[in-house]
């Protein structure tokens, strides 16, 4: 049986089943390395396409942070429409914001094709809250997402923000209804069972130990045997080891911590009044959710280059939480756990081809659910030479992750960004 790390996820799987390594050669067109959402998103649509795929996975089927994730599924990136215009202009940031919400739509339409809504649990909307008066900037928002992608969400004043999330804290808020939330590794599971059901193959336990990548028949070698394939996708996201450097190099594995709490389904009902999914705007910011019908809160948040999960990463996180709501105070925290995401430095997903033959699909860290859809698809397609639609990212390459002075360097800007959210806080207070 499938091993996954200790999480809310993995006790709430709903499908458990072996899948053995690859033994002796395999031969497919398509080989994918890493059974995250990425890889399992193009795989899928290969397969559906009658092409013949196999995923290879280390561990399990949606253990990384494809299974340990907020469950969140909204628009957008990591790095803000502002920024993303300022490089590559208007129009073409408009391009890749539609993108962003196509993602959002494969997801919803997996659930409802795949017919797993009772295992992956979807829930609508999404409250985007401000910790500083910022009500003229929410109102511009609302409108440009309106004007440029007919895409409606409402702003909310503070009197109703504090009314449904009771603490001091927030001030305005932007409140997405086309945003849901989800259970993320039994979605990844059923994805997994529907390529399988098409046809393709998956192996868990399967680490890629060595890969010969240059000719036209790529082979990628494991422990107890091989896989040879026209086409090799890497999608190991955080995850990504040195078996393509230039990948390893391209990146920063960057750690995020979630919670969740004891049941107290009475007790969090007074200060979250709401089942809608809710994020700050902080730099690295807190998100919840109250999961299993409202009687336990979901809590991720803050953001580390440290590897390696702290000795306190329970009583750090519970501290974020009752400093957003002091009257959670009494609220034990269950289990707590943590994962690595992929983040390149210009925050933005890293996508298209490395060679002939020879595509990556990572860099998915923040927007996982559904930009991690979106890359999925559009590497499928252009393998089976369907659209060139993967060139959007062209322009966000695989930019030199500055080694150990690129990882101190994401650590002391995110400490310099929590020093600004303090002091942007304490003067609006």
């Amino acid at each position: 049986m499938p091993r996954y790390p200790d999480t809310f996820y993995a006790r709430t799987v709903a499908t458990r089943r072996d899948r053995p390594p690859p033994r002796g050669q395999v031969e497919v067109e398509i080989c994918i390395v890493g059974g995250g959402l990425a890889g399992l998103t193009c795989a899928y649509e290969l397969a559906r396409a009658g092409r013949s795929v196999a995923i290879l996975e280390a561990e399990a089927v949606g253990w990384g942070a494809s299974g340990r994730n907020g469950g969140f599924v909204g628009a957008g990136y990591s790095r803000g429409h502002a920024s993303i215009a300022r490089a590559v202009g208007e129009d073409e940031a408009r391009a890749l914001h539609r993108l962003s919400i196509e993602g959002m739509h494969i997801v919803s339409d997996m659930i409802r094709d795949l017919d797993v809504a009772a295992s992956v649990s979807p829930l609508p909307g999404k409250i985007a809250a401000v910790r500083y008066d910022s009500g003229d900037r929410l109102q511009r928002t609302r409108e440009r997402l309106a004007r440029d992608y007919g895409y409606e969400v409402d702003f909310w004043p503070r009197e109703q923000v504090r009314e449904i999330l009771r603490t001091p804290s927030y001030h305005q808020a932007l409140f997405d209804p086309n945003s849901f939330h989800i259970h993320p590794l039994n979605y990844a599971r059923a994805i997994a069972e529907a390529i399988e059901a098409a046809g393709g193959l998956i192996y868990e336990d399967a680490r890629v130990v060595s890969a010969e990548l240059s000719g036209a028949q790529k082979r990628l070698v494991t422990a107890g045997g091989s896989v040879s394939a026209q086409h090799v996708v890497i999608a190991c996201g955080g995850y990504t080891d040195n078996l393509v450097p230039k990948l390893r190099s391209s990146h920063l594995p960057i750690a995020t911590y979630v919670l969740t709490t004891e049941a107290a389904p009475e007790a969090l009902a007074e200060v979250i009044r709401t089942r809608a999914a809710v994020s700050d705007d902080r730099r690295a910011g807190d998100y919840y959710r109250l999961v299993e019908d409202g009687a336990r809160l979901l809590w991720g948040g803050r953001i580390t280059t440290r590897t390696s999960e702290p000795h306190n990463l329970a009583a750090m996180l519970r501290q974020t939480m009752i400093s957003t709501y002091p009257q959670l105070a009494g609220l034990k925290v269950e289990m707590a756990w943590s994962g690595l995401m992929s983040y390149a430095r210009h925050l933005m997903p890293q996508i298209g081809r490395l060679g002939p033959g020879v595509w990556h699909c990572m860099g998915f860290g923040g927007h996982g659910l559904n930009t991690t859809a979106i890359g999925g698809r559009v590497v499928a397609e252009g393998i089976l030479d369907a659209t060139d639609r993967h060139r959007h990212f062209a322009p966000f390459g695989l930019v030199w992750n500055g080694g150990p002075f690129g990882t101190a360097a994401v650590q002391a800007t995110y400490w310099s960004y929590q020093l600004a959210d303090w002091w942007r806080e304490r003067k609006t207070a």
